[in-house]
């Protein structure tokens, strides 16, 4: 501009131009040069310095939306514009001076440093910047376009401090303008690959000026021309801006003074963005420049861009600190629950089905079977105690007893393979397990053990020597309560120690947030593996709640679940989202919503709870009922954050809340350091809760746990945001590890169970579609069955994958690692499930009425599914099939006493289940239309399938009368005949019932002469029934 007004001056005035020895070149002379320059320093400088470089990457600014692949640039952008001010100025100014760095250079390196935290850590940092392109004097006086746009590569080391990350950008930027000649497009030619080089739309440019008094006038003869600013404005609020994001610093050298322009384009930022990320800017300016800690000597990633109003929000979302004065002393678990006791002895305390104990009777049978641990077994305090056992009075007493007596208790599944149960005791140490009938089998006589089925028949009087021995048991509340086990990344599960003051004041923290209180009937939905059983059952029992237990498949039969709920009228349930979901969808299709009438508080964990269970809920239960979001793994005692849903949120984004009371949290970056609002980063905890460590692996304690200010906190390894109002939103895991339907599993612990077969060199697997494990194995000498076969023996059934695909090679990306994003989808490898035998096809309507359910339960295609393969190989999930299950019920009209949900859990296939299926009793049209037309010619295979069905029938009742036998003979013996379960008398009535069921088909076969047909069959029939009668009359 100051070559053009010269020129304009001297044309005007002298009407000449004059020209001396700088001025005898032209631009075409420019153009002509550069074009026969030779370029191979320039191009070897540029390879180097941008060598894997990302260059069509964008930065990760926070913005606002994303320009669609549709959408292009519109020119519209929001500027924001803020002065340094006299002190900052002169800050800024005496550093640059003594420190020998010029002022652009500063600038520069302030600007990467800023770009680095606003980024959250990005440290391969690619700009733009104009230079002018006059790299020799002779071309200073030419007007011309010399202006080159280059890249400006700054990889900065975070450990670094401010002062030599300036040093560093100095050295670089006198390079970068060295060979500044080489023009962009050439730059571009050297990266074939990048189409589209985005680093240009993030920009950095320095602007030193003289102001004059007189506004910026300039003479041109004798007349005044003021110089106006080029910035072209749009509207009122909006600019012209071809960057996408560029910072301008400009230095008056008049004033001596600084300030800064950040324009934007709104295609992509708010213009209240662009302000806060001013203010930002500002923020860290005076950090490095006016503060009095030296923060220009310390490491970059100290640096804090948040505002002081965050800082205040942070620190006011951590003030949970809550005194609980008014309930008994925090001691130890047990205490807790004999105060429970005297404070109400006759009050219901645990009920399964038709079998109850109220808090007094709960107490002596928990201290008969605590005297007998400590007389007779020996255990000690701090002593691991494990216990395998299904859900039953049993199981509560045992957990109750084990922390009696100053134990251990650890919970084993009875659904776990053998071969896990006995590494998690070998790798627990533990030398006594409780089980009881159910679970006996799981175990061999080297392993000492302890039935306790018979528990509740002792008869024992507890007398003043008894009580001694156990107020003798040595405890505090530092001490460890439970383990519980999660999945880990080494191939081994983790055990969480869990002290008992962690729990106690956990519990505490509930009852004043008022997720449950003593006045519930809290129901227990959730297996021993997971951690919530703990919360449930011991839960209930320190806050003066009272417990029901279903049966052990009681969450699978929701006729049943909604009977218990109705007449047990409870009040409180914690769950996962998916089994929330069916069973008041399914409430919602049968018309029984009144049985969840007294439910007061649900909360849901485990799994991200959905804007469409929500709206279910709001339209199924009435306003006095409370849905909680609630989240936090097992190292937190459950849970650490909480949520109340309602009605008015709208969007998918479901906050998981604030922290509980006496917990407190930390979102911090990769090296530790705080994170301003809506930057992602990963969550600690603090607090109450935070476990002591993992069993035997102080290695992964001393990872997983930090301490901060004189306090410990645990990295959940879960990345989460903070919105402006306060509230945490889970963003995803900074690792493979992922939750399935509420249980934590580390993929790695899957990956090196495949791997410990020989023919396998390399695998990987990943969750899919949120629904699914799918694990791709790399090998040529092993199939699907035998995959799975290895895993069912190996690893919990939560951890089976439902898809194995075999590859011959896996895709590995350009570093030689597996290529995520190009394995093929699950979908792929289920072609492979249905073979040309025609067997393997539905082979009658029936059939294909089943098929026809498993597709829609599975959301495959028909040609997917065979009829001889298992339901949880191609996808099934026990939540899925319990959704096929009651799809049954409602196609077929059959109650869960006709047919349990445990004979097609048996037989887990289409042809399996249109067996079961066949044998439901015809109703009296279907019998009457097979009598009405004899002459019919298909009457005889009628009559042939009739009396197939019928030996169905009493197949099935003859297979269930034996495993009645087998049960009560195992009762007789276990109890020394004096008393039969609750639960064998209530499956006897069920046998009596399908029976009646029956019979009524019976008579009216007998009646209309059918019977010639299958004579033989209804005899047998009658002749089974009389003695499954009587036998059951006489057992109970």
């Amino acid at each position: 501009m100051n070559i053009f007004l010269h020129d304009l001056n001297q044309a005007y005035t002298t009407g000449q131009l004059s020209y001396d020895d700088n001025t005898n070149l032209r631009y075409l002379d420019y153009a002509v040069i550069e074009q026969q320059m030779s370029m191979t320093g320039a191009s070897m400088f540029w390879l180097d310095a941008l060598h894997d470089c990302k260059l069509d990457q964008s930065l990760l600014l926070p913005f606002d939306r994303y320009r669609l692949a549709n959408e292009h640039r519109t020119g519209r952008g929001t500027s924001i514009s803020f002065d340094f001010g006299q002190d900052l100025s002169y800050d800024f100014l005496i550093h640059a001076s003594s420190n020998n760095i010029s002022l652009q250079h500063l600038a520069l390196a302030t600007y990467y440093v800023f770009l680095f935290k606003l980024t959250n850590g990005q440290t391969d940092l690619c700009i733009s910047i104009n230079t002018h392109g006059r790299y020799r004097d002779k071309l200073r006086s030419i007007i011309g376009m010399f202006v080159n746009a280059i890249p400006l590569r700054c990889q900065l080391d975070p450990h670094l401090s401010f002062d030599k990350i300036t040093k560093r950008v100095q050295d670089d930027m006198i390079n970068y303008v060295k060979y500044s000649y080489f023009p962009l497009q050439r730059i571009l030619n050297q990266h074939p690959n990048i189409s589209n080089p985005v680093f240009l739309d993030t920009s950095f440019e320095f602007i030193s000026s003289m102001r004059r008094d007189e506004e910026n006038e300039i003479m041109i003869g004798d007349s005044r021309f003021s110089l106006l600013p080029y910035s072209i404005k749009i509207s009122e609020d909006e600019i012209m801006s071809k960057f996408d994001f560029i910072l301008n610093f400009y230095y008056d050298l008049n004033l001596n003074k600084l300030s800064c322009t950040i324009n934007a384009s709104v295609d992509l930022f708010y213009a209240e963005t662009i302000c806060t990320i001013a203010q930002r800017l500002q923020t860290m300016l005076h950090h490095q420049f006016t503060s009095f800690d030296n923060q220009i000597y310390k490491p970059i990633y100290e640096s804090s861009l948040t505002l002081s109003n965050e800082q205040y929000l942070l620190h006011s979302m951590n003030n949970t600190q809550t005194s609980f004065s008014s309930s008994s002393p925090l001691t130890c678990i047990h205490h807790e629950f004999v105060y429970q006791v005297m404070k109400h002895p006759q009050k219901l305390g645990v009920e399964l089905d038709e079998q109850c104990l109220t808090y007094c009777e709960l107490l002596h049978y928990v201290q008969v079977l605590s005297l007998a641990l400590l007389n007779e077994y020996h255990v000690t305090s701090g002593e691991i105690v494990c216990q395998c056992v299904e859900r039953s009075l049993e199981m509560v007493i045992g957990i109750m007893a084990i922390e009696m007596t100053g134990a251990v208790y650890c919970p084993l599944s009875p659904r776990d393979p053998q071969h896990r149960l006995h590494a998690l005791l070998e790798q627990t140490q533990s030398r006594l397990v409780l089980f009881h009938w159910l679970s006996k089998k799981k175990f061999n006589d080297t392993i000492i053990s302890f039935d306790i089925s018979s528990i509740l028949t002792y008869t024992n009087v507890i007398g003043d020597t008894d009580v001694d021995r156990l107020s003798n048991v040595i405890l505090t509340a530092d001490d460890i309560a439970y383990i519980i086990f999660t999945s880990g990344s080494t191939g081994i599960p983790k055990s969480v120690q869990v002290r008992h003051s962690n729990f106690t004041r956990f519990m505490c923290s509930l009852v004043y947030s008022d997720v449950l209180n003593e006045k519930d009937t809290i129901l227990q939905i959730a297996r021993c593996s997971f951690d919530v059983h703990v919360q449930d059952i011991m839960g209930s029992f320190i806050t003066g709640s009272s417990l029901i237990i279903l049966h052990p498949r009681g969450i699978m039969d929701f006729d049943y679940l909604a009977n218990v709920f109705e007449e047990k009228t409870i009040t409180c349930i914690t769950t996962v989202p998916t089994i929330i979901h069916n069973f008041f969808t399914f409430l919602q299709q049968s018309n029984r919503l009144n049985a969840v009438l007294y439910l007061r508080s649900v909360s849901s964990g485990g799994e991200p709870c959905s804007l469409k269970l929500i709206n279910l809920m709001t339209n199924t239960v009435t306003h006095t009922c409370r849905l909680w979001n609630m989240y936090g793994p097992a190292e937190t005692t459950t849970a650490c954050t909480f949520y109340p849903l309602t009605s008015t949120i709208e969007t998918e984004k479901i906050p998981i809340g604030i922290p509980l009371s006496n917990y407190q949290y930390l979102i911090l970056d990769q090296f530790s350091q705080s994170l301003f609002p809506n930057q992602q980063g990963e969550l600690v905890v603090g607090g109450v809760g935070i476990f002591v460590g993992y069993l035997g692996r102080d290695d992964l304690s001393a990872k997983a746990l930090l301490e901060i200010d004189d306090r410990i906190f645990y990295r959940l390894g879960d990345l989460v945001t903070l919105d402006d109002n306060g509230l945490l939103h889970y963003q995803g895991r900074k690792d493979h590890q992922i939750k399935l339907r509420g249980q934590r599993i580390e993929l790695g612990e899957i990956e090196r169970c495949l791997l410990n077969i020989t023919s396998i060199s390399t695998c990987v697997v990943m969750k899919w579609n949120d629904d699914y494990l799918v694990a791709y194995v790399q090998s040529s000498h092993v199939n699907e069955e035998q995959l799975r076969q290895h895993c069912q023996s190996h690893l919990a059934p939560h951890m089976i994958p439902s898809f194995f695909i075999i590859l011959d090679k896996l895709p590995l990306n350009q570093n030689g690692k597996v290529d995520r994003k190009q394995l093929p989808s699950p979908q792929f490898s289920l072609s492979a499930l249905l073979t040309s035998d025609k067997s393997d096809t539905p082979l009658n309507q029936f059939e294909e009425r089943i098929h026809t359910i498993w597709c829609q339960v599975l959301h495959s295609n028909e040609n997917h599914i065979s009829t001889t393969t298992n339901f949880f190989s191609i996808g099934g999930h026990s939540l899925l099939f319990i959704q096929l299950y009651h799809r049954y019920q409602s196609v077929f009209k059959f109650d869960a006493h006709s047919l349990s949900i445990g004979l097609f859990l048996q037989q887990p296939t289409v042809r399996q289940h249109a067996q079961v299926l066949q044998t439901l009793p015809f109703n009296d049209t279907e019998i009457i239309q097979i009598n009405q037309d004899p002459n019919d010619p298909r009457y005889i295979d009628k009559m042939i399938a009739l009396n197939q069905k019928l030996q169905n029938i009493v197949s099935q009742i003859l297979d269930e009368f034996h495993i009645l036998i087998e049960q009560l003979w195992n009762d007789i013996s276990t109890n020394n005949g004096n008393i039969i379960s609750c639960l064998l008398e209530e499956h006897a009535k069920n046998l009596i019932k399908k029976w009646m069921n029956n019979i009524k088909m019976f008579n009216i076969l007998n009646f209309n002469g059918t019977s010639k047909y299958c004579s033989e069959t209804i005899h047998s029939i009658n002749d089974i029934f009389f003695s499954v009668f009587v036998f059951v009359i006489m057992t109970t």
